[in-house]
């Protein structure tokens, strides 16, 4: 099992930008697909983001967040990122990270096993 500590929410003006980062303790993520989903008041938990942890770190992203959110990696620091630009108010929600072994990128939040506590995200117009 490996545990996650999600940090860097907060709150920012549209059209600003954001950077999270999970950091890992417990065991390395140098073999996990990490991903990050979010959830919002009122709404079911969805997927943001995931990295593999194959040669290469294949991407994939929501297209509600592609071209403005980059996720990336550091294996040496344990510690995923997710960089997020052009903040829209409906980019609100608690942000969460989260590790499975299963060859990604991962979409499903079913067959990931082990989450952060979340950190909070407000986008205000």
């Amino acid at each position: 099992q490996v545990q996650l500590v999600e940090s860097g929410g907060g709150v920012v003006q549209a059209g600003g930008s954001l950077r999270l980062s999970c950091t890992a303790s417990g065991r390395t993520l140098s073999t996990y697909t990490m991903g990050w989903f979010r959830q919002a008041p009122g709404k079911e938990r969805e997927f943001v983001a995931a990295i593999s942890w194959s040669v290469g770190s294949n991407t994939d992203y929501a297209d509600s967040v592609k071209g403005r959110f980059t996720i990336s990696r550091d294996n040496a620091k344990n510690t995923v990122y997710l960089q997020m630009n052009i903040l829209k108010p409906e980019d609100t929600a608690v942000y969460y990270c989260a590790a499975t072994q299963i060859l990604g990128p991962v979409r499903a939040s079913t067959l990931y096993n082990d989450w952060g506590q979340g950190t909070q995200v407000t986008v205000s117009s």
